[in-house]
């Protein structure tokens, strides 16, 4: 959420039907309608407004030139050859629809299209913070605050996912820098003002780092559009942004020191202030359930992204002279986001660190070593293949319960193997 500016409206000067004399002894819904209407800049949606902030924070409060034309010829030649390069190196689809267009975007445009996307999840996740009416008998002043901080939660969330999609948005490089299915479309985006200034900050070759970008979407799209993976990541989804604790009570106790006045800049200070830390806010509304569900998120994700580097591993050097130098900014890149911009990847569940990274890449290494890139590619044949977290940690039982046979590379000392055989003889 923004920060209130100092020179807001005189105090005495409150919104058209708000009455400071309703605060208490009022009806609370009514109270909170007027609240709500004051913060949230009135009837307008709130997801049209949170996109209309994206869309601000990502060009930094000025006007966007459009793309160079030329830019958009160079990468349909660049998406031809990632197509190619990696449905040989993969055995994937790469498309939905047989056609697949990588476009070179704004950071504007990178956002509206991203909202877009996200939208049905987001939905679902403002939907679900929502707090059953506070029913009567409790004490009325603290059910009113109680009612007021539940009904708070999805415009906060909304608000602040608009400003952290901006935030995401005057960096991101491409469609995946979160690997998050995008059904529906074919066409992959590269924010081609960020990828200027991530070339002229690490003095990279340009058309080396537009193929890099090419073939990573392209990776990644041809992994997300499998349909059981999609399925997977978007049930996965849906039963996190589900779960989060809809108890009024924890967010009040997070802003208990919030005193209702009637003074109508004093409270809007109050509540800017605190709401001012979401990922306070947001420790406080994580349930047990959506706990449990961290593990298999980071299962399936590492799997995704650590398959993604192997395979731009295995391609890469040979098409990119400075293969090497690029994907050494680029993973470290990855990694150094700040926390505000992680608070997207958070409030769906996501830890994008770099344990996960090297889990997932520890992981791939690991079943190639025992079964080579045929075993390995048995990893998206079927819903049933995905790694649980215990596997995602253990290649070996990965390989074990698909029953793909794989080698050891154990020493074992003869004369101590036929002590156990003699063991289970005598069994």
């Amino acid at each position: 959420m923004q920060r209130v500016s100092d020179d807001g409206p005189d105090p005495d000067e409150f919104p058209e039907g708000f009455r400071p004399e309703d605060l208490f002894g009022g009806d609370p819904s009514g109270f909170l309608q007027q609240l709500m209407g004051m913060l949230s800049g009135g009837a307008s949606g709130g997801f049209d407004q949170a996109t209309n902030m994206a869309m601000s924070i990502a060009a930094g409060g000025s006007g966007e030139r459009n793309v160079d034309p030329v830019e958009r010829m160079s990468l349909e030649q660049l998406a031809r050859v990632a197509e190619l390069q990696i449905a040989q190196a993969t055995g994937l689809r790469t498309s939905t629809s047989g056609s697949l267009t990588i476009a070179p975007v704004t950071r504007t445009d990178w956002v509206k299209k991203s909202m877009q996307a996200y939208r049905p999840i987001l939905e679902l996740l403002a939907t679900s913070m929502t707090s059953p009416q506070i029913e009567g008998g409790a004490d009325p002043e603290m059910a009113m605050l109680e009612q007021m901080f539940a009904s708070l939660r999805p415009m906060m969330v909304s608000m602040t996912t608009g400003s952290m999609v901006g935030h995401l948005g005057s960096r991101a490089l491409g469609t995946y820098d979160i690997p998050l299915p995008r059904s529906g479309s074919d066409e992959l985006l590269v924010v081609v003002p960020n990828l200027n200034d991530l070339g002229e900050e690490w003095s990279l070759d340009a058309e080396d780092l537009r193929l890099w970008i090419a073939l990573s979407e392209v990776a990644h799209h041809a992994v997300l559009i499998i349909p059981h993976v999609a399925g997977r990541m978007n049930d996965l989804l849906r039963q996190y942004t589900e779960a989060f604790d809809n108890d009024p009570s924890a967010l009040l106790g997070e802003l208990g020191d919030f005193e209702p006045s009637g003074d109508f800049m004093e409270m809007q200070q109050q509540l800017q202030s605190m709401l001012g830390d979401p990922s306070s806010v947001l420790g406080k509304m994580r349930s047990d359930r959506q706990t449990a569900l961290l593990p298999e998120m980071a299962a399936l994700t590492a799997a995704i992204v650590g398959y993604v580097d192997h395979i731009m591993d295995s391609i890469g050097a040979n098409l990119i002279s400075s293969y090497g130098q690029l994907t050494e900014a680029l993973r470290r890149r990855r990694v150094t986001t700040s926390e505000s911009d992680r608070f997207v990847e958070r409030l769906l569940g996501l830890e994008l660190d770099q344990n996960l990274y090297d889990q997932g890449r520890s992981f791939v290494d690991g079943v190639v070593e025992r079964a080579g890139e045929d075993g390995l590619a048995k990893l998206w044949e079927s819903a049933e293949s995905l790694p649980t977290p215990n596997e995602i940690g253990a290649p070996g039982l990965w390989l074990s319960r698909l029953e793909v046979d794989f080698e050891l590379d154990v020493e074992i000392d003869q004369s101590e193997l036929d002590q156990l055989l003699e063991g289970d003889e005598e069994e």
